[in-house]
């Protein structure tokens, strides 16, 4: 008899809770599973994390993108230090197979550092030609044509008239935020379904900004060939769009950073620095910050949303050194007046289900 996979927790999905599964209910299932003369592979049992762009998503018949962690309520958590559920496992698989004598190790060091300032600013939308080249083309391409795998991309135009104006977009893939000279009038979603957005224009000659994120792939099913952007006809009352700047964002060495004692209206890069004696894993949190990005080092720890479930961001010791650090935020909305972050010794996976 074999157990093809033993489902120890959950992933996560932006909007929802932290799915967690009763240590208990799991080894006890387990010990049924083992009594019975099956043989187990654990999903997962070691937790981890979608650094970066790389979370996946799912979609039945609803776009659902998976958060950063992928902690997964499993034996050992994301940090590799093992859980309550590590040891109730340990325990019963030592009723039928010999299990090492050492006792069980402790958790590995942590790193606190509260409050580092990000002084310095750099808005996203006039820094989008110092990061990639401008791709000018009839129609609207997508992320794929621009041979870009992953983040944003920025389409542009200039809107020819002023009063009311209809935009129509037909697969938004993922997010969109729509702006006009810099101000933001709305927000597509696919996860809701939205395709339209109406609002006004304060004249000829005003700069119509798209910027889209790709929020993660379908990791399975019809969806699975998941193309990102802005795919299939893009109308602004009725007449079609659009060059873009593809904006993969491997590399922050470009962006235009300055002093500001003053937060930038709309999306913007916050940089901040820290020195360290010694380095451990640690947890970023971002406190009042709404929805972006984050770097340390050069290093893509992934996305934070306010919407949570997940409030924290998992930050692996090697990432860190001693001496000067840097990190840097993507805030695509507004962070908070004091514009600090946190680092403390323990996750916020958010709450769970009850």
């Amino acid at each position: 008899m074999r157990v093809g996979l033993f489902w120890i927790g959950w992933f996560d999905r932006w909007g929802a809770q932290h799915v967690v599964r009763d240590p208990d209910d799991a080894a006890r299932e387990l010990d049924e599973a083992l009594a019975a003369g099956a043989s187990v592979n654990f999903y997962v049992f070691h937790g981890g994390t979608n650094f970066g762009f790389t979370n996946g998503a799912n979609d039945k018949h609803t776009y659902r993108p998976t958060v950063t962690s992928y902690d997964y309520d499993s034996p050992l958590d994301e940090a590799g230090d093992p859980t309550e559920k590590y040891t109730a496992f340990r325990d019963i698989i030592a009723k039928y197979a010999p299990v090492p004598s050492e006792p069980v190790p402790a958790p590995g060091a942590k790193l606190v550092f509260p409050a580092v300032a990000l002084t310095q600013s750099a808005e996203l939308l006039p820094s989008a030609a110092a990061l990639a080249p401008r791709i000018d083309s009839r129609r609207p391409l997508t992320m794929e044509e621009m041979e870009q795998d992953f983040g944003f991309v920025l389409y542009e135009t200039t809107l020819p008239l002023r009063g009311p104006v209809l935009l129509e977009v037909e697969h938004v893939r993922d997010r969109a935020q729509v702006f006009v000279d810099g101000q933001l009038v709305g927000v597509l979603e696919r996860e809701n379904h939205e395709h339209s957005l109406a609002f006004t224009s304060p004249g000829a000659g005003s700069v119509l900004s798209i910027l889209v994120e790709n929020q993660g792939r379908v990791n399975d099913g019809q969806g699975i060939h998941d193309r990102k952007g802005l795919l299939g006809a893009v109308l602004l009352d009725g007449v079609e769009l659009w060059p873009g700047h593809p904006l993969p964002l491997t590399a922050l060495d470009d962006v235009p950073f300055a002093a500001t004692t003053t937060t930038p209206v709309g999306p913007a890069f916050h940089r901040g620095t820290f020195e360290l004696t010694e380095v451990a894993d640690t947890y970023l949190h971002l406190d009042g910050w709404t929805k972006g990005n984050a770097w340390v080092n050069g290093f893509a720890l992934g996305r934070y949303w306010s919407r949570g479930p997940q409030r924290s961001l998992y930050v692996p010791a090697p990432v860190l050194r001693a001496g000067a650090n840097e990190i840097v935020v993507l805030e695509l909305h507004a962070g908070p007046r004091a514009r600090t972050v946190d680092f403390r010794e323990t996750p916020d996976l958010g709450p769970t289900e009850e």
